[in-house]
C-alpha cells in the first residue's frame, strides 16, 4: 500500500503541494461571471472543460487549506487571478489591463504570462494556458506570492510533448501485459479486457499535465492481432480513455498496424499505392474521428523487428507514411512514423554491417518527400536507448522533414526501475547537443514534431515501480516544455512537490534524495557497460550482466572484445564508416581516437587495452576502477537511505519500497562489477593495478 486512501500514490500532486494556492483568495472568472460570454466564445466547448478543470483544482485546494475561490467577482482583494486575455476578470483588478495589453495574442495555445502586482496575475490566450499557468504557480509555491515581479512569458518549446505506452491488450507470451514495462500491469487493459478505471486514468492525466505532457499513445508500437482491432471494433475503448484525459488537455494517439487493411479489413493487400487500401484507411480515419473528435493521430512501427510495412510491396517509408497522412489530413491528425528500422538478422561475422548506420541509410535519402503532417520519430541515439550513446546523426540529416526525438523513460537498459537512475541529466545533455550552424537536438525537435518518451508508468501503486523513478517522467515533461532547464533544478522541483515539508530547503530528506539521485545515471554507467560500448546485458529481458550475451547473435549489438582490445571500429578510415554520417565538427571528432570523448571511445573505436584515456589511466584500468567505484557509490546510496527515517509524505510504504529496490541495486551492481572485471581480466591478462578482489573480499583479480 502507498498510504493513500485511493490505493495509489499521489505522485508530485499531493494535497500538501497545493497549500500556497489553497490558503489564498483566488479569482477565476466563471460561466456566469464578468466577461462570461466573451470567455465562452474564446474557449469553445473543449476549452470550457479545461477552464472548469482549473476551477476544480483550485476548489479542491481551497477546500483543503481554508482559502476561497470566487467565480463571479472577487469578494475583496484577490491573491491570485487567472483569466483569459479575451475576457479578463472585469474591472477592479490592478494591473490586469496593462498585462493583457502587453501579452494578448502572443502566448499561443498553451502559453501564459504571469506577473506579481498587488495580486499574482496569470493571463492566457487559450484555456490550456490557464491550466499550465496554474501548475506553474503550484511549482512556485509561496514564491509566487512574494515580492512584486514583472511580466514573465512562458510558452512550451515543443508543440507536442508525447508519452508512448507500450501496453498490450492481451498478455503477450514473451513481453507480458506491457512490453518493457516495470511498473505492474497496464493502466488500460488487463488480460484482454478493458480496465475502465476512469478515476485512475484521470489521476494519471493530471500528473502528466502537471509536468507538461499533452499527448499519449495508448498501445504498443508492436501491434499484435488484438491491439490492431483498437482501430476498428474496439475504438470505443480508446474513446473512453480520450474522454477521461481530455479535461487535462491530453490528446490520445493510437499505434496501428500497417497491415490492418488485410488483418482487420477484408482486403488482400496493404500496398500504400493501391486505391482500395488508401480508401480503407480514409474510411478508418473517418470512423476514428467520429468517435474521438480531437484524436491526435497514428503511431507506426513498420518494416522493423518483424512488423509489416511498405517494403513488402516494393514501396518505401515515404510512400507508407504519406498514405496514412492523406487519410488523417482532413481531420487534422498526424502520423508518427518511427525511424527505428534495421536488420535484426545481421551476420555477426560481417564487421562491415553496422546497425548504428541503418536509420540514416533508410531515412536520410527520403528527406523532403514526407508530407507536412508526417513526423519521423527518431530515437535519440543510433542504436537502442543505451545508457550512453552518441546522438543519432539522423537528427541533423533531415532539414526538410519534421522530426520528433524519442527517449525512453521506461528503464529497459538503465536498471528496469529496480535501480535508481535519474535520466533528466542525459536527456538534458542530448537536447543541448549541437553542430555547425547553431542547430541543436532541441531546436530540431521544437521546429518539427517535438519530443516523445516511452512511458515508465503502469498499474503499480507508485505508478513507476520504483518510487524514485517518478522523477524521470516528471523531468521528461518539464524538459519537453523547456529544454534549457537545469535537470538538477527539475529534480529539486519534483522533490519539493512530492515530499513537501519533509523535504524543506535544509531538510535531510532533500539532501539525501539529491545525494542518491543527482549522479545516479553516471553511477549506473560506472558499473555497467564501459566507455559507450553498450549492451552486455542478458538477452531477451535485458536485465543484469551477460558480456557476450548478444555477441554472436543477429541483433548487431557487438563489442568485439578480444585478447588485444575492445570496441567497435566505426571510422571511415578502417571501420564501418558510421562517423561519416555526422556533420562537422563531430565527424572529425568521432573519427579520431585522440579527439573522441572518452565516454564514447568504445562506441566508435576498437582500441588496445593499454590505450591511455584523458584521465591518464588505461582503458583496462578504467574498466576495473569504474566498476569498483560504481558499486561503492550504490552502497553509499543505500546507507544514506537507511539512515533516513520515514515521516510525513515520505511514508513507511514508500520508504520500504525504495529500501527493497536499493538492496537489489547493490546486489546487481556487485554482479555487474564481478562479471565485467573478471571477463576483461580473462580476455586481456592485464591485472588490476590495485590487485582488488572481484567480490570485494575473497578472490584476487590475478594471483600474486
Amino acid at each position: 500500500m502507498t498510504g493513500d486512501a485511493r490505493g495509489w500514490h499521489a505522485g508530485w500532486l499531493p494535497s500538501q503541494a497545493w497549500r500556497a494556492i489553497g490558503t489564498r483568495r483566488v479569482f477565476l472568472p466563471g460561466p456566469s461571471g464578468a466577461g462570461a460570454a466573451v470567455a465562452a466564445e474564446a474557449a469553445g466547448a473543449a476549452g470550457a472543460d479545461l477552464v472548469e478543470t482549473v476551477a476544480a483544482e483550485i476548489a479542491a485546494a481551497v477546500r483543503t487549506h481554508g482559502g476561497r475561490l470566487d467565480r463571479t467577482g472577487p469578494a475583496g482583494p484577490a491573491d491570485l487571478v487567472l483569466a483569459l486575455a479575451a475576457a479578463g476578470p472585469g474591472d477592479g483588478v490592478a494591473g490586469w489591463d496593462d498585462l493583457r495589453t502587453e501579452v494578448a495574442g502572443t502566448l499561443g495555445a498553451e502559453g501564459f504570462a504571469i506577473t506579481r502586482r498587488a495580486a499574482t496575475l496569470v493571463c492566457a490566450d487559450a484555456p490550456a494556458g490557464l491550466l499550465h499557468g496554474l501548475f506553474h504557480v503550484l511549482r512556485a509555491g509561496d514564491a509566487a506570492f512574494g515580492a512584486p515581479f514583472g511580466v514573465r512569458r512562458h510558452r512550451p518549446a515543443m508543440r507536442r510533448r508525447m508519452v508512448d505506452h507500450w501496453d498490450n491488450v492481451d498478455v503477450h507470451p514473451v513481453m507480458g501485459q506491457v512490453e518493457r514495462g516495470y511498473a505492474g500491469g497496464s493502466l488500460f487493459w488487463t488480460a484482454g479486457a478493458f480496465t475502465a478505471d476512469p478515476a485512475r486514468i484521470r489521476a494519471y492525466a493530471r500528473l502528466l499535465a502537471a509536468c507538461g505532457v499533452n499527448a499519449v499513445a495508448v498501445n504498443n508500437v508492436n501491434v499484435h492481432p488484438t491491439e490492431a482491432r483498437l482501430l476498428t471494433d474496439r475504438i470505443g475503448e480508446v474513446a473512453a480513455i480520450a474522454g477521461w484525459m481530455r479535461p487535462y488537455g491530453i490528446r490520445v494517439h493510437l499505434s496501428v498496424s500497417f497491415a490492418a487493411p488485410r488483418t482487420v479489413g477484408a482486403l488482400h493487400t496493404a500496398d500504400p499505392c493501391d486505391p482500395a487500401v488508401r480508401a480503407w484507411w480514409a474510411a478508418a480515419a473517418r470512423d476514428v474521428y467520429a468517435a474521438i473528435p480531437d484524436f491526435g493521430g497514428f503511431v507506426v512501427k513498420a518494416d522493423s523487428e518483424g512488423q509489416p510495412g511498405p517494403f513488402g510491396y516494393g514501396r518505401d517509408h515515404a510512400d507508407g507514411a504519406n498514405m496514412l497522412a492523406d487519410a488523417l489530413a482532413p481531420h487534422g491528425g498526424v502520423v508518427h512514423w518511427r525511424a527505428f528500422v534495421y536488420n535484426h538478422h545481421q551476420d555477426w561475422r560481417d564487421r562491415g554491417t553496422d546497425r548504428a548506420k541503418a536509420a540514416h541509410q533508410h531515412f536520410a535519402p527520403l528527406d523532403g518527400r514526407f508530407r507536412d503532417t508526417v513526423i519521423v520519430q527518431v530515437k535519440h541515439g543510433p542504436v537502442d536507448f543505451q545508457t550512453r550513446e552518441p546522438v543519432s546523426p539522423v537528427i541533423a540529416a533531415m532539414p526538410g522533414t519534421r522530426l520528433a526525438v524519442e527517449v525512453q523513460a521506461t528503464q529497459e537498459y538503465t536498471g528496469q526501475q529496480r535501480h535508481v537512475c535519474y535520466l533528466g541529466t542525459p536527456w538534458s545533455e542530448t537536447l543541448g547537443f549541437g553542430w555547425a550552424g547553431g542547430q541543436t537536438v532541441a531546436s530540431v525537435a521544437a521546429a518539427g514534431g517535438g519530443l516523445v518518451a516511452v512511458a515508465n508508468t503502469g498499474a503499480d501503486a507508485f505508478w513507476t515501480g520504483h518510487p524514485l523513478a517518478q522523477a524521470n517522467l516528471y523531468a521528461y515533461g518539464r524538459l519537453a516544455w523547456d529544454p534549457a532547464l537545469d535537470p538538477c533544478a527539475v529534480l529539486d522541483e519534483w522533490i519539493t512537490l512530492t515530499f513537501g515539508a519533509a523535504a524543506g530547503p535544509d531538510a535531510e530528506p532533500r539532501r539525501t534524495l539529491h545525494a542518491i539521485m543527482d549522479d545516479s545515471w553516471r553511477g549506473y554507467e560506472r558499473y555497467t557497460a564501459p566507455l559507450g560500448v553498450g549492451f552486455m546485458v542478458r538477452p531477451g529481458h535485458h536485465y543484469g550482466p551477460d558480456v557476450d550475451g548478444y555477441e554472436y547473435t543477429g541483433w548487431g549489438t557487438y563489442h568485439f572484445a578480444d585478447r588485444d582490445g575492445v570496441g567497435v571500429d566505426r571510422t571511415r578510415a578502417t571501420g564501418t564508416g558510421f562517423t561519416g554520417q555526422y556533420p562537422q565538427p563531430w565527424s572529425r571528432i568521432y573519427e579520431s581516437p585522440d579527439e573522441c570523448p572518452d565516454e564514447l571511445l568504445l562506441f566508435f573505436h576498437h582500441v588496445p587495452y593499454g590505450h591511455v584515456l584523458r584521465s591518464g589511466t588505461t582503458v583496462i584500468q578504467h574498466i576495473y576502477d569504474s566498476h569498483f567505484a560504481g558499486v561503492e557509490q550504490v552502497e553509499r546510496m543505500r546507507e544514506r537511505w537507511r539512515a533516513l527515517p520515514p515521516g510525513g509524505l515520505l511514508s513507511a510504504a514508500l520508504h520500504a519500497r525504495v529500501s527493497e529496490r536499493l538492496d537489489e541495486q547493490v546486489r546487481s551492481a556487485r554482479e555487474w562489477r564481478d562479471q565485467i572485471n573478471a571477463y576483461f581480466f580473462r580476455k586481456s591478462g592485464v591485472p588490476d593495478a590495485d590487485r582488488r578482489a572481484l567480490d570485494g573480499a575473497r578472490r584476487p583479480v590475478i594471483p600474486r
